[in-house]
């Protein structure tokens, strides 16, 4: 029998639901989760200025993105683990608690090494309230039905929140300086935080003997499967969303504002994709999660291949179709991965299935936004041998857009290969989950 099926048996306590789900759930856990991804793709935006006010140490300055995404890559397994014991409401009221604090010390900071060590918190803390929150919107209702419209929404304001992220961001830092955005987070989580009362109080109680991180889970080819495709889009999108608008100020000499204004090509779709999915699988008989997840890869793929348009002489029109591509690819399979990977373990493994998978998730984007930025930096370095120079070019600097286009589409190229890969291997995930599902009914037979 499948591994899901020895998880079943390991524990066997019910749920423990004192409050039943309020009109107000989907409203609060949704306000929190929008901040997130602001804070991967908004943040980017602002890092030029950031640079130019607190200094330009590449390292120093990596962290200020790659610093939330470790930690919240750490910590989703602290928080799967604890979330299901202390409960999945408490968890997500600790999470947006330690993100008001985060977010204020965030915005008053005087130094570069202040920002990182707040946007590290800010990503514990990002960690408690997505563990927290996808366990109660698989928890709170039962129906397959209900469970897949909540995560439709929960994936539609994951891409709202990365779409509009480097728009609204780059009207805050041209309105009000870099520190406005940390200030907006702030505010928006306090929100959150106040109406958190609403929130059910739902909790499973592990079985003596169970594991306190079970890795077991990925021996699920379906769970396996559906935990690569955020690191697919980690390698090929999130990169990209996070450091475009610092390529096109270097390549273009575009502002913030008219950065995050260019990205919406982009960004749209990430917002319209987990709409279009949940209706074509509920109106179209032969779309399947799985041919979504498919048709997101292909996407990813052909759109990576059209950014290598990005240069100083041609066209920006032309990076157009790429970027609606690449914003689908990331659109189409929001929340419907969270729904499946999670509805495919029992519901006492809740918590510590959304921690394994935001583990890969933000753990995969951790390491690969590093490394794009890390291999950026080296390969301008390359070319422009003043450090002060190279690292201003890197951080965004007009002056050199020949160097950085040259780095970015070596970069890029890799991407383009590890993305592919990357697909491949859920691909074969899936026919090897199909077998086995055959093998199985057919012993039942």
């Amino acid at each position: 029998m499948s591994s899901t099926t020895e998880q079943m048996s390991q524990t066997t306590a019910a749920p423990d639901r004192t409050a039943a789900p309020s009109k107000l759930t989907m409203p609060v856990i949704l306000l929190a989760v929008f901040v997130l991804p602001m804070g991967i793709s908004g943040t980017a935006v602002a890092l030029p200025q950031i640079a130019s006010d607190l200094g330009s140490s590449p390292t120093l300055l990596q962290w200020v993105v790659n610093g939330f995404n470790a930690a919240f890559a750490v910590f989703t397994l602290v928080w799967g683990v604890l979330s299901d014991r202390m409960g999945y409401k408490r968890t997500f009221i600790a999470g947006t608690g330690l993100m008001v604090v985060a977010s204020i010390i965030s915005a008053a900071a005087t130094n570069m090494v202040t920002v990182d060590v707040a946007r590290t918190l800010a990503g514990v803390a990002g960690a408690a309230i997505f563990t927290g929150s996808s366990a109660i919107l698989s928890n709170a209702h039962t129906s397959p039905e209900a469970r897949m419209r909540n995560f439709a929404i929960f994936g539609a304001t994951i891409g709202l929140g990365l779409a509009l992220g480097p728009t609204i961001a780059g009207v805050i830092v041209d309105w009000t300086g870099w520190r406005g955005i940390f200030l907006i987070y702030g505010i928006l989580v306090a929100v959150s935080l106040v109406l958190s009362k609403a929130l059910p109080d739902i909790r499973h109680e592990r079985a003596p003997g169970q594991k306190v991180v079970d890795f077991s889970l990925l021996r699920n080819y379906r769970f396996l499967a559906m935990s690569l495709v955020p690191v697919a889009a980690a390698i090929g999108f999130v990169t990209l969303m996070t450091y475009l608008p610092v390529a096109l100020s270097a390549i273009r000499g575009m502002s913030p504002a008219q950065a995050g204004l260019f990205m919406l090509p982009m960004s749209v779709p990430v917002l319209l994709g987990p709409l279009l999915t949940g209706r074509l699988i509920k109106s179209v008989r032969r779309v399947t999660p799985m041919g979504m997840i498919y048709v997101s890869l292909v996407f990813l793929v052909v759109g990576d291949i059209g950014m290598l348009l990005l240069d100083p002489h041609k066209p920006l029109g032309l990076l157009v179709l790429p970027m609606i591509l690449l914003g689908f690819s990331f659109g189409l399979p929001i929340g419907l991965v969270d729904g499946e990977a999670i509805g495919s373990v029992p519901p006492q493994n809740s918590g510590t299935a959304a921690g394994v998978l935001n583990f890969l998730r933000l753990g995969s984007e951790a390491v690969v936004i590093g490394a794009y930025s890390a291999a950026l930096t080296w390969l301008i370095s390359r070319t422009i041998a003043d450090p002060e120079t190279s690292n201003d070019v890197a951080a965004g600097a007009t002056g050199h857009a020949a160097v950085y286009a040259d780095a970015f589409h070596w970069v890029m190229a890799a991407a383009i290969v590890l993305s592919a890969l990357t697909a491949l291997a859920i691909a074969l995930l899936h026919r090897a989950e199909l077998r086995r599902d055959r093998r199985v009914r057919t012993e039942v037979r």
